[in-house]
């Protein structure tokens, strides 16, 4: 598989289940309503361990932009790879993310709530202050690519080669990882900690024909964005000092 596609099907399926259980959680009349967050982080988690079991072999399963440009600042990625990585996780988070709500459209009609209907698409802060919002996305993914680093080690000898190893043993520490920072720091933000997980499936919601949608919520989308970008780069950097 070509690793461009690899990624946006990659991403595309961690969305479908990530979005997914959102929908199926907070919508009305879904058979997962009131699921809670164990449910959300768990599959979130899980549709990480899926995403990367299928674009581990091609890609390296990166599914993130913070994953790419951690790797490239380490030098276990080449940077000329990066823009159609890039690109290829945003389409696929798009894709994910329409595909939730083709299947949950009945139950997004019945929704009033527009925050509750924006929610599978994208992240928002539990109390809004763009400082502490900020904050907590470095923190979430300065935790993610530091420790992503390190499953990573010196294996990588191919620039598109997988930073966890192939197949499912390989995708479960990855899995893991992110399912301890949704339960553990999730609770600020939502944990983007993915500039193509939020503002892919933000971009859908602005375009699709959502009933009684509301506002995108655009003012705040910049920090689910810069938030991991700024966390991936010190991850990094700190990687190459202590851990290289």
């Amino acid at each position: 598989m070509n690793p461009f596609v690899a990624e946006f099907i990659g991403t595309g399926i961690l969305l479908l289940m990530g979005s997914g259980v959102v929908a199926n959680v907070l919508l009305p009349q879904t058979k997962g309503h009131s699921g809670g967050l164990i449910a959300i982080t768990t599959a979130w988690a899980l549709g990480v361990f899926c995403g990367v079991v299928v674009a581990g072999p091609y890609s390296g399963a990166h599914l993130n932009p913070a994953v790419t440009i951690g790797l490239g600042i380490v030098g276990k990625f080449e940077w000329a790879f990066a823009p159609g990585y890039i690109l290829a996780q945003l389409g696929g988070a798009m894709s994910g993310s329409f595909l939730v709500w083709l299947m949950y459209r009945d139950h997004f009609d019945l929704e009033k709530d527009p925050l509750l209907k924006r929610a599978p698409f994208c992240t928002d802060p539990a109390i809004r202050n763009f400082n502490t919002s900020l904050i907590s996305e470095v923190i979430g993914t300065f935790v993610l690519i530091f420790v992503i680093l390190y499953i990573a080690g010196a294996k990588i000898e191919d620039p598109t080669g997988t930073p966890i190893g192939l197949g499912s043993i390989g995708a479960l520490p990855v899995a893991l990882l992110v399912w301890v920072i949704g339960l553990s720091l999730g609770g600020t933000t939502g944990y983007a900690i993915n500039p193509a997980r939020d503002l892919g499936p933000r971009i859908m919601h602005q375009i699709l024909p959502i009933k009684g949608k509301g506002s995108s919520d655009w003012g705040y989308s910049w920090v689910p964005i810069v938030g991991p970008i700024i966390g991936s780069a010190l991850a990094a950097m700190l990687y190459l000092v202590v851990g290289s």
